[in-house]
């Protein structure tokens, strides 16, 4: 199974969906990536955050015990 996270330019038809608004603390160099990634892609830097973070939600493995 492939890891990558691929973007592709926005679609002007994709579907709206329900939102709320949600405050996030991260790095400077995080943000700064994904202003890159907005410019390259044409997508806001919040939809490729919540592209992002459901990516994650969906390829997320969780245990209850730490595995070295």
């Amino acid at each position: 199974m492939s890891k990558e996270f691929i973007v592709t330019p926005k679609n002007i038809d994709d579907e709206e969906n329900t939102y709320i608004n949600m405050t996030l603390r991260m790095k400077i160099k995080t943000q700064k990536e994904f202003d890159e990634l907005a410019k390259r892609s044409k997508r806001s830097r919040n939809e490729l955050m919540c592209m992002a973070l459901e990516y994650a939600l969906e390829n997320l493995k969780f245990t209850t015990k730490i595995e070295i």
